[in-house]
């Protein structure tokens, strides 16, 4: 959920749903449920049109967005812990004395916190104009419309992102061509224990998995040595490069 919400507007992220215009589709932002438009939607008597269901769903079923945004990491959030908490008070309506006595600091301690979380929004926002600019120029020059210089998404599950995630797209492929012997079949001819090689490939092999399903060891086993014969180290790297979680019961695995 968490790529779909990187690429949608601050507006549609605070609403907690977006609309599919090719589509027709209104959908949540938390659970992934889709309201066609045209079609009615029935609550107890009353009847409502899509537009109308989304707003009632995310609202019954999902009630404080921001508590939800507040739940990714901080490599997302760019917030610690404390912040998080903070800005919860704020939003329940808490004065800066009843936070204060809360959380055992002075009011006017609560009071300077309040002015960098307005100086940050600002800067923030004048940062993304910046940025979009920027980015709309790259776009537009010819020289660089095979992306070959952008740097690939970083995974989800990253447990420390560090020098080791700038990979461009073309180095990526670079990779993919060198540690691959076959990608269909996906056949990995070594384990690199090189970071940035090792990254691309736990991603590339990452890709044989769906997103959503859950795996038992036998299953992710049976698919890792079609792969590569030291299927075990592969699957531990997985787990270790946030890239798939598990049960502490090893009985259970899926991608992050």
């Amino acid at each position: 959920m968490i790529d779909r919400l990187l690429n949608m507007t601050i507006e549609e992220i605070k609403s907690g749903y977006s609309f599919d215009s090719r589509t027709g589709n209104y959908i949540c932002n938390i659970c992934g449920r889709k309201f066609e438009t045209g079609e009615v939607f029935k609550i107890n008597d009353r009847f409502f049109d899509a537009d109308r269901m989304i707003k009632l769903h995310v609202k019954n079923d999902h009630a404080n967005i921001l508590d939800i945004l507040c739940s990714y990491d901080k490599k997302y959030t760019g917030l610690t812990e404390n912040q998080k908490e903070l800005l919860n008070m704020i939003y329940s309506g808490m004065t800066d004395n009843e936070i204060a006595k809360k959380t055992g600091v002075a009011p006017a301690t609560i009071r300077h916190q309040r002015f960098v979380f307005r100086e940050k929004a600002k800067q923030a926002k004048l940062y993304l104009a910046i940025y979009e600019l920027a980015m709309q120029g790259v776009s537009g020059r010819e020289k660089l419309s095979d992306k070959a210089d952008d740097i690939i998404e970083i995974h989800r599950g990253a447990k420390m992102i560090d020098d080791r995630y700038f990979i461009t797209k073309a180095e990526e492929e670079k990779i993919i061509q060198t540690m691959f012997s076959s990608l269909e079949p996906l056949k990995l001819k070594a384990f690199s224990p090189k970071e940035k090689k090792k990254i691309v490939i736990l991603k590339k092999i990452s890709e044989q998995f769906d997103r959503g399903k859950r795996y038992s060891e036998k299953e992710i086993n049976s698919i890792l040595k079609e792969i590569y014969e030291d299927y075990a180290t592969v699957r531990r790297y997985l787990i270790e490069y946030g890239f798939m979680e598990r049960t502490n019961d090893c009985k259970e695995y899926w991608l992050k």
